[in-house]
């Protein structure tokens, strides 16, 4: 990829466009009362996802940019556990009978701190208050420096079907700088137990662009990921951002690789991957040729949400827990950050939504042609606008980067359908943004 688009396209303060509108665009205008509101019109036909948000982890990642608290002891994680119960009690209420739910996610934090026990407990109070449907994915994010057999043991009991691995890199030097120094060894043991308990389905997350990270310890990483055959990988670029997390302090800025080097460990992965029977998905995921995602990228119906690439097709996004993000029908809601605020609302009797956004007719035909660019790379413009009403030369106009895209070889663009080169999916963000009617609309 030539230097100057790198320079040019590869702003990092650009959105990931997991969701469309951005977190930045909600406000306290949402709060609870419309949350519940919203939920009492959900369709009581129409099958929901769950995200609970675990937030807690025996030490604390540097790079990590999630809202994370260390936890060594277990009553700061039954206290919190006491209160997502509640949560989940008084948001099954809004509802006229139990939702159908057709997709669980686990994240974090390390949803793996809570003991076993605790575990099966809570997905049998999930599976009392919905309606499961007997094909529902169930995942868990996991950390395998603190995994335990008894765990694996708990997950497969509770139904879990897929387990998704933080593993970032396998250099014993990388991990040193990122306070995250985990061997080998352990990501292996953690595979066959997950698999030993009846969870075939494994997802890693590999990072580049981390400090003392080189193009030759990615593709050794990748390659030793590989070994394992997970069904699918994540590769995420670092986002160094200390003045937003305090964390990121600590690691050494001189040691991180600047853009060009981030763009050729990318490319370097990628390629690995790609040689390995891996299928690119997107910007920035990686499946085997019979994983859901790759299935769902063939059919057309790979889908984005704020936990990144997704088969899962529902609407609806209910979160629980701290931050924990929703989408409903008639716009997003975030609970609040703080725990202690979140357990505060909750324990009073109400929902923890603090902010929130009120999406308009105009705000749904911009996600969906983000959305849609973000999968295939590619998005029909004028068959979208067409879907929603909208007549599609407002949206190509004001899409004032689309020219300049275009001019230095990004995107192809034909009777309004818009296609990024595959040599330049790394500046898909680039793209998208071009269709974002709440960024700073000034050239780059």
């Amino acid at each position: 990829m030539q230097a100057s688009i790198l320079k040019k396209y590869c702003d990092a303060r650009l959105p990931w466009y997991t969701i469309y509108p951005t977190v930045p665009e909600f406000s306290a205008d949402v709060g609870a009362q419309d949350c519940e509101k919203w939920l009492r019109r959900l369709p009581p036909d129409d099958s929901v996802s769950l995200y609970l948000h675990i937030p807690f982890c025996r030490s604390i990642c540097w790079y990590c940019g999630f809202p994370t608290a260390v936890s060594r002891r277990g009553a700061p994680i039954l206290n919190y556990l006491s209160v997502l119960r509640e949560e989940i009690r008084l948001v099954a209420e809004q509802a006229p009978q139990a939702l159908p739910v057709s997709d669980v996610h686990f994240g974090g934090g390390t949803p793996t701190v809570i003991a076993p026990a605790e575990f099966l407990a809570l997905m049998e109070l999930l599976r009392r208050r919905f309606a499961f449907r007997k094909t529902a994915a169930i995942a868990v994010e996991i950390d395998p420096r603190t995994f335990t057999v008894e765990m694996a043991e708990a997950l497969g009991a509770a139904g879990v079907n897929r387990a998704s691995l933080g593993v970032q890199s396998f250099d014993p030097i990388v991990q040193k700088a990122i306070n995250r120094v985990q061997s080998k060894a352990q990501t292996a043991a953690a595979v066959e137990n997950l698999r030993r308990h009846g969870i075939s389905r494994i997802n890693f997350d590999l990072i580049f662009g981390l400090p003392n990270q080189t193009v030759q310890s990615c593709v050794e990483s990748t390659t030793m990921a590989i070994a394992m055959r997970p069904n699918r990988l994540a590769v995420f670029g670092y986002a160094h951002v200390p003045s937003y997390m305090k964390r990121q302090r600590l690691i050494d800025e001189a040691a991180l690789p600047d853009s060009a080097a981030r763009a050729e460990q990318a490319a370097a992965v990628a390629d690995t991957l790609v040689d390995a029977g891996y299928h690119q998905i997107g910007l920035d995921h990686f499946a085997l040729p019979d994983d859901e995602l790759a299935l769902a990228q063939k059919a057309g119906r790979l889908r984005r949400n704020s936990l990144g690439y997704s088969a899962d097709t529902c609407k609806t996004l209910i979160g629980f827990g701290t931050s924990a993000i929703g989408r409903l029908g008639d716009g997003y809601v975030q609970n609040d950050v703080a725990t202690g605020s979140y357990s505060r609302h909750i324990r009073a009797g109400r929902l923890a939504t603090s902010k929130g956004y009120r999406l308009t007719d105009e705000d749904r035909v911009r996600a969906a042609i983000i959305e849609r660019l973000m999968c295939d790379l590619e998005a029909d413009v004028p068959a979208i606008c067409a879907a929603h009403g909208f007549y599609a030369n407002p949206f190509l106009d004001s899409a004032e980067r689309l020219a300049m895209l275009a001019e230095d070889g990004i995107v192809d663009i034909e009777k309004g359908f818009v296609r990024v080169r595959q040599e330049h999916r790394f500046v898909i963000r680039a793209v998208a943004a071009a269709f974002d009617a709440y960024l700073n609309r000034s050239p780059y």
